[in-house]
Parts: C-alpha cells; sequence; structure tokens
C-alpha cells in the first residue's frame, strides 16, 4: 500500500497537469492554491486525512471531465448542496469566501460584498436542488 506522502504526490502532481488545461490566470491562482493546501496536509491530523484526499481526488475528477467544456466557454466547478455549505465551519466559510474573490479578481471582475456571495450561493443551492 502506497504511503500517505507517496499518495499525497501522485494526486498534487495530477491536480497539476489538469491545470494546464485551464486559462492562464486560473491556471496560476490554482497551482498557488493547490501547493499551499498540500503543504498544510503535510502536518495535518489524521482523522483529516481521508476527507482531504477524498475531496481532492473529487476536485480532480471533476475538473478532468470539464477541461474540455472550458473550450466550449461552459462553466467550470460545482456548486454546494444545501448540507454541504451546512458542514462548513467558519474558518471553512471564510477560507471558501477568499477563494471566490481571487478568482473573481484574476478574471478582472468586481468582488462583491459577503452578503450578496450568501445570497448568490442560497439561490444556486435552490436552483440546484429543483434540477435533482
Amino acid at each position: 500500500m502506497a504511503s500517505r506522502a507517496s499518495k499525497a504526490r501522485i494526486l498534487y502532481k495530477t491536480i497539476l497537469r489538469l491545470h494546464r488545461g485551464l486559462p492562464a490566470e486560473l491556471k496560476e491562482f490554482g497551482d498557488r492554491y493547490v501547493r499551499d493546501e498540500f503543504k498544510r496536509h503535510k502536518t495535518a491530523e489524521s482523522q483529516f486525512v481521508p476527507t482531504f484526499f477524498k475531496e481532492w481526488t473529487r476536485y480532480a475528477n471533476t475538473l478532468s471531465k470539464q477541461i474540455g467544456k472550458s473550450a466550449a466557454n461552459e462553466k467550470l466547478g460545482l456548486g454546494f448542496s444545501e448540507e454541504e455549505l451546512n458542514k462548513l465551519n467558519e474558518e471553512q466559510v471564510g477560507q471558501l469566501f477568499e477563494l471566490y474573490q481571487e478568482t473573481q479578481r484574476v478574471q478582472g471582475k468586481d468582488v462583491p460584498e459577503i452578503s450578496t456571495i450568501k445570497s448568490q450561493l442560497k439561490e444556486e443551492t435552490n436552483n440546484n436542488n429543483k434540477i435533482k
């Protein structure tokens, strides 16, 4: 069985390769973000490791499916379900908002206030739940 470090290295390199299919500004931002997250993971408590691998693997799988669509101007990424949003602690919500702000900046878009984001997330969640 592969070690934790070996699994992390394989997943990390896979994600960086997938980022090559992103627009340049998102690739640069994504590479930086992934690098920081994987560095923090090195000292993570063992209880958080399975979730870390599960979520980053899910990200890699989703991104690999969406890379071709991005060339057709389709939206990259996934929304959050209400259940997923409710599971986030305050620190995670703050980190998610910072990530959102940065992705907006690198795309040259205005960055809305947190209250506007909360409304948009609720609306998107409601729309996603209607589609299911």
